[in-house]
């Protein structure tokens, strides 16, 4: 089980109650990625923006979290996310 800082996490996305918000949303594309990936048909979503070794041993929640943590998924204030490629 990955831990993670949630006084980090709450400095990226403003607080918690953002934080929740985002990456509740973030996890459900992700997993809405990898299940249209499993089934063989075009994602319509974002791909998660870690390595592919991570993606597939992760749960979809932990991905969200790493995202936000390495500044590849921000929150924006109005509830709404808006991804970065770096």
């Amino acid at each position: 089980m990955i831990r993670y800082e949630i006084e980090k996490l709450v400095e990226k996305a403003g607080n918690r109650y953002s934080l929740v918000i985002g990456t509740a949303k973030r996890a459900r594309q992700i997993k809405d990625y990898l299940n249209a990936i499993t089934r063989q048909e075009m994602p319509q979503v974002v791909p998660p923006q870690v390595d592919l070794e991570e993606m597939l041993q992760g749960k979809p929640i932990s991905i969200a979290l790493k995202e936000l943590l390495e500044g590849k998924l921000e929150i924006i204030e109005d509830g709404t996310e808006a991804e970065k490629s770096k």
